[in-house]
């Protein structure tokens, strides 16, 4: 099992820059795909982005492409959310998720993850 843990949640005004981190421990970091998800007051949880278990495919939803940016660093079992440009409607928990994965590639459902974090708030002001 893993055990993930984000932090890096604030409040921050439009445009402004907020960077998400995701702390995991239990087994090696390495052997899994990593996800982004958020989930804003009344709505259903939806897909941010992903990053494969080596960091070289990743996938971002249409809503943050071009503002937001995925890494990590399999050395210190952390993956990152970079997250630029924010407006209002990015505000909303954000959590991690993670599932054993050595094929190489990403994850974009709910469904395909077995391991989530608790969530941090990220709030968005205009």
């Amino acid at each position: 099992q893993v055990q993930l843990v984000e932090s890096g949640g604030g409040l921050v005004q439009a445009g402004g820059s907020l960077r998400l981190s995701c702390a995991a421990s239990g087994r090696t970091f390495s052997g899994y795909a990593m996800g982004w998800f958020r989930q804003a007051p009344g709505k259903e949880r939806e897909f941010v982005g992903a990053i494969s278990w080596s960091g070289g495919r990743i996938y971002y939803a249409d809503s943050v492409k071009g503002r937001f940016t995925i890494s990590r660093d399999n050395a210190k079992n952390t993956v990152y959310l970079q997250m630029n440009s924010l407006k209002p409607e990015d505000t909303a928990v954000y959590y991690c998720a993670a599932r054993v994965d050595y094929s190489g590639r990403y994850y974009t459902r709910i469904t395909e993850y077995d391991y989530w974090g608790q969530g941090t708030q990220v709030t968005v002001s205009s």
